[in-house]
């Protein structure tokens, strides 16, 4: 009997301890460090005539490309990183193929929290474009003016990023190295996208460089993607600033097909003394999705991302 009463000691004490231990044990976290958000997207237009006394030529074009961000959030780090590619074409009848998008826009940005939504942060970016641009409407038989990583700018620079909520993200960087490349050898010659000498391949700059992204919802279906950067190069000219705002609107017709429209602007004293400009039109096919909960506080202003 006293065996028995042992033995039923024991195990109530070891049950006991188990519910205990069980009920002491942190819960798990379900919230992923990594997140993936990104949009893919093919727009085309067409347009035909036959007999049409008003005028017009018969024309085709398409537009696809990619927006991804994927970002690591745990404790105090905060590793941010975008893929922005895009390439589209029109074809007109009498005037041929000309190329209506092409971008290559890649950046990485790593920070560590010191302060409330502040963080100290190291970055790079990387821009360029697919294929050659001509000076009369990309003509093949027109002057090359441009060309893959020709030019092509890299970045790379510390400061200190600004970012309370998955709306808004300022970037300030002090100290930033910028090289601008021009690898195409029919375009390396002095003036140039700011080559010193002809056969140069490249132009190093050492300046401040800010970069701000908003989001903005207008409406359910509506949002307005804004994002701008500034640059001041400390070595020559730094009042020269290079300036560029990028503007898409999204208006999501149902959960496949949307409308796009994009506004780029650009002043480069290296390129041209004159506001650059390119404006964008697009339906069609957009698939959006979103891969893992960030660890942020105040995620609800991304819902209009799941929808």
């Amino acid at each position: 009997m006293k065996k028995v009463l042992l033995i039923a000691s024991i195990s109530f004490g070891a049950i006991v301890t188990a519910q205990e231990t069980k009920a002491d044990a942190p819960a798990a976290d379900t919230v992923k460090a990594w997140s993936i958000q990104g949009q893919n997207t093919l727009m085309l237009n067409q347009a035909a005539f036959s007999n049409w006394v008003g005028g017009g030529a018969n024309n085709v074009g398409w537009l696809a490309g990619v927006n991804y961000n994927l970002t690591y959030e745990k404790n105090k780090d905060l590793w941010e990183n975008i893929i922005i590619l895009g390439y589209g074409q029109n074809n007109t009848q009498g005037t041929g193929t000309r190329k209506t998008q092409d971008v290559i826009n890649l950046s990485t940005n790593y920070g560590r929290e010191f302060a409330k939504s502040w963080y100290f942060s190291a970055g790079a970016g990387l821009q360029t474009q697919f294929a050659p641009g001509y000076e009369d409407g990309n003509n093949p038989e027109a002057k090359k003016i441009s060309n893959f990583m020709a030019p092509g700018y890299l970045n790379l620079g510390a400061g200190v990023t600004y970012r309370p909520n998955d709306n808004l993200t300022v970037t300030l960087r002090p100290a930033n190295a910028r090289w601008t490349f021009v690898l195409d050898k029919d375009l390396q010659t002095a003036g140039t996208y700011g080559l010193k000498n002809d056969g140069d391949s490249s132009l190093f700059q050492f300046g401040f460089l800010g970069t701000a992204m908003y989001k903005l919802k207008i409406m359910e279906n509506i949002t307005l993607l804004n994002t701008a950067s500034v640059f001041s190069n400390y070595l020559d000219h730094p009042e020269r600033l290079v300036l560029g705002y990028s503007g898409v609107l999204s208006m999501k017709i149902n959960k496949y097909i949307s409308t796009n429209v994009t506004l780029d602007l650009l002043y480069d004293h290296n390129q041209i003394w004159k506001t650059q400009l390119k404006q964008t039109l697009g339906v069609g096919l957009a698939y959006n999705f979103d891969n893992g909960k960030k660890r942020s506080e105040n995620k609800d202003n991304q819902g209009w991302l799941k929808k």
